[in-house]
Formats: structure tokens, sequence, C-alpha cells
């Protein structure tokens, strides 16, 4: 009645969202970098040039550039079996099309793997997680072009062969499926259409038939990808990442229940049924020709998409939402994927409504389509979090977000879903991705670094630190506080 014996629990980061050191050890300037501070009211902004008074939170992120070994520690020390990272793509090749990887960047993720696995916690790479090399967007607009693909293989040439034998995991894409909406062109491939000195990262100007080609692309390179780690070293195992915003028909109405079919089939389930299947979907012919979207393919592309596909599937689950045909509904607050508030749902500081039994029927739904190994890489409740007078910091809240959430797991465990992991999103307090914002915290460990550019980088335990530290060690087994 319990996990696995083997299960991976753990926690997940980002390096443009935790590291910081932008301009250390020959680092170039990613698309994270140029993108300043914002917040749940008001957008960030990507500044193509830097402006010299103006607050960039991924330069210095919460500093685990220079933390990371007491980082590590402290992840140990609630007993992790595994911790999701990625690397900067450009600590590997500052500009994304140099022949030859940087020495220093190497070492850096050498040396924090070796913590890793001083500790036995298995280290889970994500190899691309929203920080695409500027270099290459001024030089090709990114993922819109073809020249990505080479250019990306040999990034992950140079890492696979210099972790062999330390590393087993790999992600090709973090929320690839991001792409399907206007705001990943930007944020997953560094696909930039505005000439401006500056735009609002909510309101870039999106060429969809971009957006989709460069998906084809990243397909491409997803499976070149899988076909390389297999070849270097058969024991790595490479998996696909997506979002998984669950949603319902707001009513029975069929118009409902269809509507809230097409949109899973786009959102949901195009990227991943490429990259788990190896092929295009049915499905998505009509979408393409109703939205003036034609994909250019070479020959060869649909084999290696066919022989590329992913040894598991991961995603990220936060909340549900609901869909309507009705276009009179508003979305929810707080919803950029779209979705109309559900009655029967409580939600966050941020508007995100919270829905443990959907992560139930989401691992059901996936693990139905696919038939291979899950993880569940990203969950978890970001909120303001307070410091007591006693320094303490009581986020009950938090343990009971995610105590629900591990609760609706092991039910899915016991549907015969064959989940495998489970780290939730932000295990150390970091900036957030979508707002640029330090104030909405997820972690178990606080950080003192705050929207203004003030905190001395130092870390405390919150509430739940000790909470998921009995949580590990019982296997998921005793989840009360």
């Amino acid at each position: 009645m319990s996990f696995p014996k083997q299960f991976l629990w753990g926690g997940a980061t980002a390096a443009n969202q935790l590291e910081g050191g932008w301009q250390e050890g020959g680092k170039g300037v990613s698309c994270s970098d140029i993108c300043t501070g914002g917040s749940h009211k008001q957008s960030k902004r990507i500044t193509p040039v830097f402006e010299a008074e103006t607050f960039y939170p991924s330069h210095m992120a919460v500093d685990h550039f220079h933390h990371f070994k007491e980082d590590i520690a402290l992840f140990a020390e609630m007993g992790f079996r595994v911790y999701r990272f990625s690397i900067a793509w450009t600590r590997i090749f500052p500009k994304g099309d140099e022949k030859e990887p940087n020495e220093a960047g190497l070492k850096f993720y050498e040396e924090l793997i070796d913590e890793c696995l001083k500790y036995n916690i298995e280290p889970l790479i994500t190899i691309s997680h929203y920080e695409v090399p500027f270099g290459l967007t001024k030089k090709c607009n990114a993922w819109a072009s073809r020249e990505m693909i080479d250019y990306y293989i040999n990034y992950c040439e140079a890492i696979f062969n210099r972790y062999k034998g330390k590393v087993k995991y790999w992600l090709t894409f973090n929320e690839i499926n991001s792409a399907t909406m206007a705001l990943g062109g930007f944020l997953s491939q560094g696909i930039l259409n505005e000439k401006e000195k500056s735009t609002e990262f909510m309101k870039q100007k999106d060429i969809p038939k971009l957006r989709f080609q460069g998906l084809h692309h990243q397909f491409i390179a997803s499976a070149k990808a899988v076909q390389l780690a297999h070849r270097i070293d058969s024991e790595y195992k490479v998996g696909c990442m997506n979002i998984y915003a669950t949603s319902y028909p707001l009513t029975c109405n069929p118009d409902d229940v269809v509507f809230n079919q097409k949109r899973n089939q786009i959102f949901n389930y195009f990227c991943s049924d490429v990259q788990c299947r190896g092929y295009y979907p049915s499905y998505i012919g009509r979408y393409f020709k109703e939205n003036n979207i034609e994909i250019e393919m070479e020959v060869g592309d649909k084999d290696i998409l066919k022989a590329g596909t992913v040894d598991f599937h991961t995603f990220s689950y936060y909340m549900s939402s609901c869909e309507t045909a009705d276009k009179s509904k508003a979305n929810g607050e707080g919803n950029i994927m779209g979705g109309v508030a559900n009655p029967y749902l409580k939600a966050s500081d941020w508007g995100w409504q919270i829905d443990p039994k959907g992560l139930r029927y989401t691992l059901n739904e996936i693990y139905d389509r696919y038939q291979m190994p899950l993880m569940v890489v990203e969950n978890g409740l970001g909120a303001y979090d307070k410091i007591e007078e006693d320094g303490s910091i009581n986020d009950s809240y938090r343990i009971d977000y995610l105590k629900a959430h591990i609760s609706e797991m092991h039910e899915a465990v016991l549907d015969g879903v064959d989940l495998i992991g489970y780290t939730p999103w932000g295990c150390i307090d970091l900036v957030s991705a979508s707002t640029g914002e330090y104030a909405k915290r997820y972690g178990f460990i606080y950080v003192e670094r705050y929207d203004d550019g003030t905190g001395d980088f130092s870390r405390r335990k919150k509430k739940s630190f000790d909470w998921y530290k009995k949580v590990i060690a019982t296997n998921g087994e005793d989840l009360e506080y």
C-alpha cells in the first residue's frame, strides 16, 4: 500500500532561476538574462539592450553558483534521493554556436554533480530549461531556425560525454508544450519578433507559424538527443517534460466537452504524442489548417522522430481549470494558460486553483495513453512566506498543499500507474519564471533575497523542511505534521 521502494523523492530547480553568477566562469547571456523583474500584477519586460538602472533578478537569483555545496547538503539532510536541476546552456557554449565547450562551465556542473553523488542523490538534468543563448536569438531567431538543431546536439554531445557514468536521467526540454502558447515563443524557444528596445513579456508580438516550426525543430533535436545519448551510454534514460494543465468541461453541455477535448489535444498532448509515440497525431492537421500553419519538414524527419522516442514521461502539475465554448465567460484570475474558474476549488495567492484530485486524474490519463514510467517533476504552492519574530517560517499552507497532492499520487500508484519519482518545484526559494519575482516562494528553504534587490542570500529552514524530511524517510507513509 506504499510507494515503490526505489521511489525517487527529491526537489527541482532551474539554473536561470537559481544560480546567479551570470557573468562568472565565462558564462554568456541567455534569454532569461535580458528579462527584468516583475510581479503577478505587473509583467516583466524583455530588454534586448540592457538598462543600467534596471533590476534583472536572474543575474544573481539566489546565488546558488556560490552556495551549491551548502544547498545540496540541505537537500541531503531532507533525504533527497534525486535532485532535478538544469544546465545553463550559456555556461557550456556562451554564444551557443561555438565549436568547443567552455571548460569552466563543464567543471562547475561536474563539481555540482559530484556533490550530489557524495550524498547518494541521483542527478536528473534538464538540458534546456527556459534559457536559450541570446547569441542564437540574435543570430538566427533561435528555434525558428533549423540551424538550432546542430547547435543543440553539439551541446548535448559535450555534456553527455563529460558526465558519462555519473548521470542516468536527462530531460531534453523543459515544458516544451509552452510553445503552443504565445508566451512560449520567447520563454521556451528564444524567438523574438519585436525590434523595440523593450517589450512586455505578456504582450509579445506573436507569429504562430514560427512557434510551431520551432517546435518541429525541437522535436527533431530531442529525437536526435535520445539517439545520441543511447549511443554514448546505454545506461542513459532520456525523458520529455510537459506542462500538464488539467482542465475539465465547465458544464455537461456537449459544446463544452468537445471544446475541452480539443484544448487538451493541442496543449496537453500534442508535444508528448510526438515525443512518446514518434509521429505527428492525426488531430493536429485540422488545427494547422485552420490556423494557417504549415510545417516545413526535411526528408528523413519522420524517421528521426520514430527512432528517437523518449524513455519516460515527466510533467509539471500545479493547478487545473475549466473550459467552455461560451466566450462570455472570463478567464480565471492568474491563469496564464486560459480557462475559467472551477466553482468547487480554492485558489492560491496567485489565483492558481488548487486541485489535488486532478493530479490523480492526470497521472491515470497520461499513463493510460503512453504506458511508460512517469515522474511528477514540478508541483508546489507559490505563496507569500512570513518570517516570524522568533525567526521561524510556519508554512503549514504549503504542507497542506503537498500532503494532499502526495496522497493523490499514492492513489494513482494503487490505480496501477508506474510512477517512479516526485520532485516538488523550487525546493529552495528562487525567481519565478513567469513573473520574475522573489515574493512567489515555493521552497522548503527560505532565501533572504527580495524584489527590491536586497538580502544577504542566507538560508533558513521552513516548517515544511522537517515535514518533507519525514515524508521521505517513511517513503510517503507518514504525511502528518
